[in-house]
């Protein structure tokens, strides 16, 4: 037993089930904040660090209602995609689990946060909104179920693994840029801002520190495999043979009562060789029935 399995032992009736339910009703609040007053986000509910520790915990909470996408279309597919996401790993791995990952990821992205103001005095928590909470989501779902199919702009059919190796080509670009700032020359780190990479290492701490659900999950977890969709379906196929073969073991039957052996230790059973037919019958019936011809 690992120690997600103690955990869910101990912890697991506190789990919130059809958790994304709640999460997109936070995301369509903070849709509704942006479209009225966009600027009340970043002053009173985003993460910031240097607010926050003057008081304003509740920060720590807030700042999950940012919204996946500014657009109305782009939000409402943000909503769908994620939202199925969640449902389908929460189903795949059960509640608790799913939880856990994403729990997880909010108390890492916070983590972020403050290691990253406090190591280098960049307070970048109000800019990061749920950017990383929801990519960890997908690469999570990725590398579930990597044959999945995707319609990239509704059109071209993509597996799920492939763009994850495309995302996590552009995470590992965008990490890795920060960390080697210093090495790298003005023509390269301004064509890494064109393609949207902050190089910068706080940027890229907080980054990789966000992505630890992922991380912890998946490369540090030995036994993920057992929540792969092949092994859990090789699970079910398993149990479901055993019943059917549980309920192809004959039971006797008295073919005038009814009874069986359930109904009686004391009852015995057999066959009738004058009968035309394989007709069983109990001690009572045995002799006193009419043969079958």
């Amino acid at each position: 037993m690992n120690w997600i399995d103690k955990l869910e032992k101990k912890f697991g009736r506190y789990a919130i089930q059809n958790l994304m339910y709640y999460i997109i009703i936070l995301y369509a609040v903070g849709y509704v904040v942006q479209l009225f007053a966009p600027e009340f986000y970043a002053s009173y509910l985003s993460l910031d660090v240097t607010a926050i520790l003057r008081g304003q915990i509740w920060r720590l909470f807030t700042f999950m209602i940012y919204p996946p996408s500014s657009g109305l279309f782009w939000f409402l597919i943000s909503l769908y995609l994620y939202y199925s996401i969640g449902k389908t790993l929460e189903y795949q791995w059960g509640t608790f689990r799913f939880n856990l990952y994403f729990v997880t990821g909010v108390l890492l992205h916070i983590v972020g946060a403050f290691v990253s103001q406090f190591l280098f005095g960049v307070n970048l928590g109000q800019y990061f909104g749920t950017y990383w909470l929801n990519n960890s989501l997908f690469l999570a779902f990725a590398a579930t179920y990597p044959n999945m199919q995707f319609m990239l702009f509704f059109i071209l059919p993509i597996k799920a693994k492939t763009l994850g190796i495309i995302y996590g080509i552009y995470f590992g670009v965008e990490i890795l840029a920060g960390f080697l700032a210093q090495y790298l020359t003005i023509n390269m780190i301004v064509g890494l801002m064109q393609i949207g990479i902050v190089v910068h290492p706080a940027y890229s701490l907080m980054a990789l520190l966000s992505l630890g659900n992922f991380i912890l999950f998946f490369l540090g977890m030995r036994d993920m495999h057992r929540y792969s969709p092949k092994e859990i379906r090789r699970r079910q196929t398993y149990v479901r043979s055993v019943k059917k073969g549980e309920k192809s073991v004959g039971t006797h039957k008295c073919a005038i009562c009814g009874r069986t052996e359930k109904d009686g230790d004391h009852l015995e059973f057999r066959f009738c060789s004058k009968c035309n037919g394989n007709y069983e019958y109990c001690q009572e019936h045995l002799f006193t029935h009419t043969h079958v011809k």
